[in-house]
């Protein structure tokens, strides 16, 4: 037994496809909205004091000194902003003590890929 759908129906089965895959589950209200984040956006870090980036504020002036060979101590990050790209870039304000015992601000941004692989792009004094 063969079925046929008249044009009529066949739009309402579609419609009715389409309405339920762009019904998205209501969040509760205590949970934060999802926010997009737009690819390629820089936006500020909610929370410097997070471990992460301490961390990767530590590890920029750990490679800053490899080349510099400048003696500079990690004190700890102060502001920065991230950026999704294929893994994340970091834009940081990074507070530092120079040999003397002087501290100094620096900027430094350091690309990590998804796989924790780090490359600092940049590090300079902040003036």
């Amino acid at each position: 037994m063969a079925m046929t759908m008249t044009l009529g129906s066949m739009l309402i089965a579609a419609a009715a496809v389409v309405g339920l895959c762009s019904v998205a589950p209501a969040a509760s209200a205590r949970e934060e909205p999802l926010q997009p984040q737009i690819v390629g956006g820089w936006k500020p870090i909610k929370n410097v004091n997070d471990p992460h980036v301490q961390e990767i504020g530590r590890w920029a002036v750990s490679e800053h000194i490899k080349t510099a060979n400048d003696g500079l101590g990690f004190g700890r990050v102060v502001s920065g902003e991230e950026q999704i790209v294929a893994g994340k870039n970091y834009r940081l304000r990074i507070q530092a003590t120079k040999v003397g015992g002087q501290k100094a601000m620096y900027r430094a941004v350091v690309y990590e890929q998804l796989t924790n692989t780090r490359q600092l792009l940049s590090f300079d004094p902040a003036n």
